[in-house]
């Protein structure tokens, strides 16, 4: 065959493959980064409640509860072996001045075992999950789904001090020293957005304030309900 015949079949075929590896480079540009984990949670739709001001979100120190009403460790939050330091006491909406509880609502007062068993690696009691609803979460204005979805993510945003592991020896830390411990590990926060509560000497609470978009924020009033002791004792988990 000729060598300009050649020419002419090779160069439609030539433009052909350009084209289409120019396509390819368009679509791999135009298609959007894969988002971290981290980021696409952080980027997650936060239901906004209504009829309140702020969030509480109370982590116990379950040690101390354990010790004060279940010594024998009868229940699961309390058994030989769970290990359990802070757990999710709830998420409480609040006002700048006192709190709603107990709020009429259409939704059920129980709390579906199929919905409470999705929160206990949280809230390590189903009977604590149904108390928490009656009283804080029918407050909120949200469903039950939506309640306890917002109380994981409130939890989720926070990221606990090393000092605060479940110790298997008894400690003692300083109030002050807690509180630097969450803002040193949480942007945003400042310590008149966190306050340490006690039962007697011991470490009870440690309650955080959120705004309802789940962003830390002051609450004056729970802060002056903390606990005025210098220093406070931490039972070990067992």
């Amino acid at each position: 065959m000729p060598t300009h015949c050649r020419q002419r079949r090779l160069l439609p075929a030539l433009f052909f493959a350009l084209a289409l590896a120019g396509c390819s480079d368009d679509s791999a540009q135009k298609k959007p980064p894969a988002q971290a984990p981290d980021q696409a949670k952080a980027d997650a739709v936060i239901p906004v409640g209504q009829g309140f001001d702020f969030y509480v979100l109370s982590l116990s120190w379950s040690p101390t509860w354990c010790d004060d009403n279940d010594p024998s460790g009868k229940t699961g939050q309390c058994k030989i072996g769970s290990n359990r330091g802070l757990i999710v006491h709830g998420l409480w909406p609040q006002n700048d001045r006192g709190y709603p509880d107990f709020c009429p609502t259409r939704q059920s007062d129980r709390v579906p075992e199929t919905l409470g068993r999705q929160y206990l690696d949280l809230i390590p009691s189903m009977g604590l999950i149904g108390h928490q609803w009656r009283k804080h979460g029918t407050c909120s204005g949200l469903s039950q789904q939506d309640y306890f979805a917002v109380t994981r993510a409130a939890r989720e945003r926070v990221v606990l001090p090393e000092e605060l592991s479940t110790p298997r020896r008894e400690n003692s830390l300083s109030v002050s020293a807690i509180e630097a411990g969450f803002v040193a590990r949480n942007p945003g926060m400042t310590t008149n957005a966190v306050a340490v509560t006690c039962e007697d000497k011991r470490l009870e609470e440690i309650r955080i304030c959120f705004d309802k978009g789940l962003n830390f924020r002051p609450c004056p009033e729970v802060d002056r309900q903390a606990c005025r002791r210098d220093t406070v004792i931490l039972p070990p988990a067992s």
